[in-house]
Parts: structure tokens; C-alpha cells; sequence
């Protein structure tokens, strides 16, 4: 017969599987620059979060819904200077609570005149604060508060729960008619992280009376420790894509062989 044409299989090279770094150079060298990268991401963010916040397990209900019993929350370290209207956040003092923090909302600070309650809502230097974040259908104050004129370098506090919170309106009769030195002020509550309801919503009801806080770094933290994340997923990943890749390439290639 006028002879057959046929196929067979290209030998491995080397006789077996190499051993030696899989895929460019170039891709190695990047790819380690991706995962060095992004350990100093990763790495950094959970630094700089240690630095920068304080994590509390809030004991009660004094702040539901905004924050309910048991929740694990992040607060901002803060100096009691930087407290604007509005802020939840953390403070010691031995007059309402021995040894432990508390946990409150931020209504009113020195100079400011509170009352309530004026068509059933907070007054503030006679603005009525819209307060969205009560528990719906309840009442700003479940009882009248007396006008209270804060003094200078102090801070009147309500928790969000009204009707079963201990704050300002429950030491009305001390010397200081119920306000906080801004001294004793420890961190600014910025999200509830377990269970993970987020960033807490602006109280933007008070911004008629000036300017709010701006959120803490927890945001930016959040993002570089992603980016970081994937960074180092990304940049592991490269040399078992490169070498399944090369494998893919050495497998069988037919190729004529001959006349026989």
C-alpha cells in the first residue's frame, strides 16, 4: 500500500514536570508586588482600625432601635471637644454608673436651652429636632423635661429608647441637672458591627443648629482592608493560573509522523 498517514503524541520535555517558577517573569515579579502590597493594605487597616476605635458590647436597650442589647459596636476615640449634637457615644461617669461605660445620644451641649416636649417633639434653642431614628410611633420624652440650661463645657444626653432609658432625665435633681462633663467622654459610637447594621445614619435632624460630626476612618479602614484582601488572593492566585496555563499548552500536540 502507498503507505498511511499518521499522528502521535510530542514527548514532554525534560521528562517530567519542571519544577522551576511557573509563567513570565514579569508576571512573577508582579504578582509578588500584588501580595506584598497587599499585606501592607491588610495589615494596615486592621492597625490602623486598633488605633483609631474601641469595640464596646452594649449591655441594654437604652438605645434601641439605633442600637439594641447585646450589639457590638466600634467607637471612635475622641476628645469630649470634638461631641457635636447628635452623636452617640461612649462616656464614664460614677454619678449615673460605677466602673462601667454608658452608652447615649448627644442632645444638647453647653450653652445650649433643652426641653421637652413642644407637639410631642424635643425642643433645642426652640427648634424642634425631628428625630428619626426613635422607635416608630413613639414619643420624643415619656415625660415633660424641665427647661435645662446647659452649662458651658458639658452635655445633655437621651437614649433613643425614651421610655426605659437612664440618662439626662433621670438625674434632673443632681447638682449638674443631669449633664456629662464633655471630660468624660471616651469615643464616638460610628457602626454596629455585630450583627452588621453599618455605619450609623446622620442625625440630621440637629443640623439647623450647626454642623454635625463627620463620619470616623471605619469607611476607608473597611476599603483597604478589601483591597488588601484581594491584593494578596489575587497575586497568590497567579502562579497555579500560570502553570495549570502551561500545562494546558504541553499537553498532547499531534504532529505528522511520517511514511511508513
Amino acid at each position: 500500500m502507498g503507505g498511511e498517514s499518521t499522528t502521535r503524541t510530542a514527548p514532554h520535555s525534560g521528562g517530567g514536570t519542571s519544577s522551576g517558577p511557573v509563567g513570565s517573569r514579569t508576571g512573577q515579579r508582579l504578582s509578588g508586588l500584588a501580595v506584598a502590597l497587599g499585606l501592607v493594605l491588610f495589615l494596615g487597616g486592621f492597625g490602623w482600625a486598633a488605633l483609631a476605635y474601641r469595640p464596646y458590647t452594649v449591655p441594654t436597650s437604652s438605645m434601641s432601635p439605633t442600637i439594641a442589647a447585646g450589639d457590638r459596636v466600634l467607637a471612635e476615640r475622641v476628645d469630649g471637644g470634638e461631641v457635636r449634637r447628635g452623636d452617640v457615644v461612649v462616656f464614664t461617669d460614677k454619678t449615673w454608673v460605677s466602673n462601667a461605660p454608658v452608652v447615649k445620644r448627644v442632645v444638647a451641649v453647653g450653652g445650649d436651652t433643652v426641653s421637652c416636649c413642644t407637639d410631642g417633639k424635643l425642643t433645642v434653642n426652640g427648634k424642634q429636632i425631628d428625630e428619626p431614628y426613635l422607635p416608630p410611633g413613639s414619643l420624643a420624652e415619656n415625660k415633660n423635661i424641665p427647661t435645662v440650661k446647659v452649662p458651658d463645657g458639658r452635655l445633655f444626653l437621651l437614649g433613643d429608647e425614651r421610655e426605659g432609658s437612664l440618662d439626662s432625665t433621670a438625674h434632673l435633681t443632681d447638682a449638674a441637672q443631669g449633664t456629662v462633663a464633655r471630660s468624660a467622654v471616651k469615643a464616638r459610637v460610628d457602626a454596629v458591627v455585630w450583627p452588621m447594621n453599618g455605619m450609623l445614619k446622620r442625625p440630621t435632624g440637629f443640623e439647623a443648629l450647626g454642623a454635625l460630626s463627620e463620619p470616623g476612618p471605619l469607611g476607608t479602614i473597611g476599603w483597604l482592608i478589601v483591597a488588601g484582601a484581594v491584593l494578596v488572593l489575587g497575586g497568590g492566585a497567579y502562579g497555579p493560573i500560570a502553570k495549570r496555563t502551561a500545562g494546558g499548552r504541553d499537553r498532547a500536540r499531534p504532529e505528522p509522523a511520517g511514511v511508513r
